[in-house]
């Protein structure tokens, strides 16, 4: 549905982009013309993931970085700016989530949410937004949130509040920041499954099945369908949307709000297999 040079000249930083929808994301933009920057923990997959967009002759750079530290955020910026130019485009994507019953969070365990999802985003939003505002250059925020971003969920609190303040980041900084020629966007997707979704979010065949069938169009969504939309969005074809959040998720939240509260019915020994499967390292 796309020409090949839909994103061409463009340079898109994706945070999380080693693997799952960061990673098919990365794929499909550098199909479209893109210049392509990943960054995440891993230097691993980040790696493997530039060399797979190298062997179409494509450019491509990787850095590691924790987003929860603004000091590894502006070095992977400095890095990025001095390789492959100033980002035009940035995809906050980069997430930590796992199912579990409210009582039985940690602190910390609250805190590496909030610190990826929504730390992590502002301090990114805000280094490389001043880097923009200060070259005059005018650049798009491509935001991934969620539907209970709005409605809430149980089993998932810190997300939903994590996610709730991202979405909240988009709508301000979409009035702010739109005279500086510098749009934002968000991306809300119902499920997914990506490998890493599949260890902390549908750990046991019963979820996975329980969320499919809360879609109304009985299924969950295919990688293609989420990648075409980040696209669109992030291009000059959709130049004047601009604060809004874009819904992908097969009707599921029009069903019943929190995409994970039908979980209540699952047993106290299948939250402890849950459990053991999200301490499992990956």
């Amino acid at each position: 549905m796309f020409s090949n040079d839909l994103l061409k000249g463009k340079t898109v930083l994706i945070t999380g982009g080693g693997t799952g929808i960061g990673r098919e994301m990365a794929l499909r933009f550098s199909e479209l013309g893109a210049s392509i920057c990943i960054l995440g923990r891993r230097e691993n997959v980040l790696k493997e993931t530039c060399s797979k967009i190298r062997e179409n002759k494509r450019p491509a750079f990787y850095h590691v970085c924790d987003v929860r530290s603004p000091e590894e955020i502006s070095s992977s910026l400095d890095f990025f700016i001095e390789n492959a130019g100033m980002p035009d485009i940035l995809v906050n994507n980069a997430a930590g989530n796992f199912v579990s019953p409210t009582e039985l969070l940690s602190p910390h365990a609250v805190d590496s949410v909030l610190g990826i999802v929504l730390h992590g985003t502002i301090y990114m939003t805000l280094d490389l937004g001043k880097r923009w505002i200060k070259a005059s250059h005018k650049g798009v925020v491509l935001d991934i949130v969620t539907t209970y971003s709005w409605t809430g969920s149980a089993f998932v609190v810190p997300s939903a509040a994590a996610k709730a303040g991202v979405l909240a980041l988009v709508r301000s900084l979409a009035v702010e920041w739109a005279h500086y020629g510098i749009r934002h966007v968000a991306i809300a997707p119902g499920p997914f499954p990506t490998e890493a979704t599949r260890k902390n979010l549908f750990p046991i065949p019963e979820v996975e099945e329980m969320l499919s069938e809360r879609v109304p169009l009985g299924r969950v969504g295919k990688m293609e369908e989420i990648t075409n939309l980040a696209a669109f969005l992030i291009s000059d074809g959709a130049s004047f949307i601009n604060g809004e959040v874009v819904t992908i998720d097969g009707g599921e939240w029009l069903k019943g709000a929190g995409e994970f509260s039908g979980l209540l019915a699952l047993s106290k020994e299948q939250w402890q297999t849950i459990r053991e499967i999200s301490r499992k390292k990956s």
